[in-house]
Parts: structure tokens; sequence; C-alpha cells
């Protein structure tokens, strides 16, 4: 790990622990094992960090996504894939993420920090709702739309379908975070939940 990716590393440890606005520059720098001159090297400001730190995110999310033969953003380019994927291959998909989502080291110290920070700044707060309810919701009900259209699923609001769809499953990641002994109950209800959900508004092939 270069002097760049530690400060990173440890500016999402402080983050994460204290909250984005009670952290230092000179606290990070000092975690890192260098002067804040020398930090001031790779970054401009606390700001320039944390708009790294999505950056690093969003690359690793892109590699996992890929790993799982999705791309994960783009709901015209995924929901071909899912137009004909077995149940099995959904379960293994959303369970495979979801433990991406729990035991990514910049993921869930980000999630933590945000869960912290939506109660004291706005910014942080609606970046919390963009991040864990819009931009999922957007994504999902894109491809459940898709696949209403193409008659692979039953008739219904595709944005109800994303909110009934993901909202158990980000509760399910939230009381992990938590409780990290409720790791194995959840990943069992994960795949009934989506079982259950494809029995309830998938078409089964005649």
């Amino acid at each position: 790990m270069n002097t760049r990716e530690k400060i990173i590393d440890e500016s999402l440890t402080l983050f994460a622990q204290k909250g984005y606005g009670d952290v230092y520059v000179g606290q990070i720098a000092d975690a890192v094992g260098i002067k804040a001159p020398s930090l001031y090297k790779h970054f401009k400001s606390k700001k320039d960090i944390f708009d790294a730190i999505i950056e690093s995110i969003n690359v690793r999310y892109g590699k996992q996504a890929m790993s799982l033969g999705i791309n994960g953003n783009d709901k015209d380019l995924d929901a071909g894939i899912y137009m004909d994927i077995s149940e099995d291959d959904l379960v293994r998909i959303g369970t495979d993420l979801f433990l991406y989502f729990l035991h990514d080291g910049y993921l869930s110290r980000f999630r933590k920090m945000l869960t912290l920070e939506q109660f004291k700044d706005q910014g942080l707060a609606d970046l919390y709702t963009k991040q864990f309810y819009m931009d999922p919701v957007e994504y999902q009900s894109g491809i459940f739309d898709l696949l209403i259209r193409a008659g692979k699923f039953r008739s219904a609001d595709p944005k109800m379908l994303a909110v009934e769809f993901y909202a158990p499953i980000y509760m399910l990641l939230t009381v992990c975070d938590r409780d990290p002994g409720a790791e194995e109950e959840a990943v069992r209800l994960i795949g009934k939940h989506i079982r259950q959900f494809s029995g309830n508004y998938g078409k089964a092939e005649k």
C-alpha cells in the first residue's frame, strides 16, 4: 500500500470511528505516520480525500460486479442478463453482492461513517439517501420495468417492486453491521427472500 492509498485507508477508518466532521487533517497525518505538509503533497484537502474514497469505492464495486457477470450500475446492460437467469443464479448473485457490501473494508466503513454523519451534515445525509436508497432503487426499478415490458415479470409498479425487493436486504445489512453473529441467518433469509420474490412476480416459462 503506497502513501496515497494509506491516507485513504486511514482516513476512512477515522471517519467511520469519529464521523467525517470530527476528523482533522493532522489526525489523518498522524495515523499514516507522516507530517501534515507531506499529506498535502497527495491531497489538497479533507474533501479531496473524501472524493478519493468515493472513487475507490466505485472502482472496487465495478470490479466485484464484473466478477459476477453484471455491470451493477447500468440497468440496460444488466436487464438482458436477468431475462433468462435461473433462480439459483439469482440467489447466488444476490447473496454474493450482500456479502461484498457487508465485508468490503471500504464500503462497510463508508456506510458506518454516513450512518453517523447523516444526522449532523445535510450534505452527507443527502449522500446517504442517494447511495443507499435512491441509486439502488432507481437501478432495480429500471430492471424490473424492462422485465415487465418483456413479459418476464407480472405487471406491477416497478418502483414498488424495487422497494419491496431492496428494503429487506438493506435492513439485514444494517443488522449485520451491528451484530456480525447475525450473518448466517441473514444469508439464509436473503436466499428465501429472493426465491419468494421471484415466485411472486416472475412468470414461469410455459
